[in-house]
């Protein structure tokens, strides 16, 4: 007899099989990346269609498969879906932020329990609206970044480990940079923009909020040049992200290249 399993999860992107199912890419809790079959799900009777969307914090039973597993039964744990697909800015925020996550859980079977976590948490955050999506972005993407193990270096120099804070930054050297460290191409972001940087890796919600439309761009800018980088390839649904923090008479680059 063949074992059923089950796991709780992050559905993180459908598409479509056949006329009427899907093949359905979940985060678990206990066996990292998961692609699945859900028969029939596609039609208006399905019994559990609406709650494999995109966002759904779901508990699942998976019958193992040849190639696919396939799913069973499906039980909401937590309706993250309805307040984000009703929201263009925390909509396209958790888009980016579930990209990242199939990015980075690039093994299928493979357990990634803080990444997960590190969805589940970030995805609250933006259903419950009670902080600016942009910033929730911003946070996950570094402490994502920092499993990875490509945390950039903000308060030290990314070469020499000098405590800072340092003028220059520089993505593809992994950070901020002392004089004596600095190379060709650096941009010289405002200390501000550091300082916020630090204080979303950390949690330090009060100091992150209390930043001003022009800092949030700059760090927003800083913190994508930097995942992309080290993807090596650009994330589809960053350029749709809304970023309504901006200030209108905000324009340029981030800091100034030198």
């Amino acid at each position: 007899m063949v074992n059923l399993y089950r796991d709780t999860g992050v559905v993180l992107r459908t598409h479509k099989l056949g006329e009427a199912d899907r093949i359905v890419t979940l985060l678990t809790r206990r066996h990292g990346k998961v692609r699945a079959v859900a028969k029939g799900v596609r039609r208006t009777s399905s019994r559990f269609g609406a709650r494999l969307e995109p966002f759904g914090h779901v508990d699942v039973q998976f019958y193992p498969g040849r190639t696919l597993d396939v799913i069973t039964q499906v039980e909401t744990v937590d309706a993250f879906a309805l307040p984000l697909v009703a929201d263009y800015q925390r909509y396209t925020a958790a888009s980016a932020i579930a990209e990242t996550a199939d990015r980075l859980s690039a093994e299928e079977g493979e357990p990634v329990l803080k990444l997960y976590l590190l969805v589940v948490g970030a995805l609250r955050a933006l259903a419950g609206g009670q902080r600016d999506a942009s910033l929730v972005l911003d946070a996950f993407f570094l402490r994502a970044m920092a499993y990875a193990g490509w945390a950039p270096a903000i308060t030290e120099c990314a070469r020499c480990g000098l405590p800072g804070p340092h003028a220059a930054f520089n993505v593809a050297a992994g950070g901020s940079m002392c004089p004596d460290c600095r190379i060709a191409g650096s941009v010289h972001p405002a200390p501000e923009v550091l300082t916020l940087l630090d204080a979303l890796l950390q949690g330090e919600w009060p100091v992150a909020e209390a930043a001003p439309g022009i800092t949030r761009r700059d760090a927003s800018g800083l913190v994508a040049a930097h995942l992309q980088w080290h993807l090596e390839r650009q994330l589809r649904s960053l350029p749709l992200v809304e970023r309504r923090a901006r200030e209108a008479a905000t324009q340029g680059q981030v800091g100034s290249p030198g």
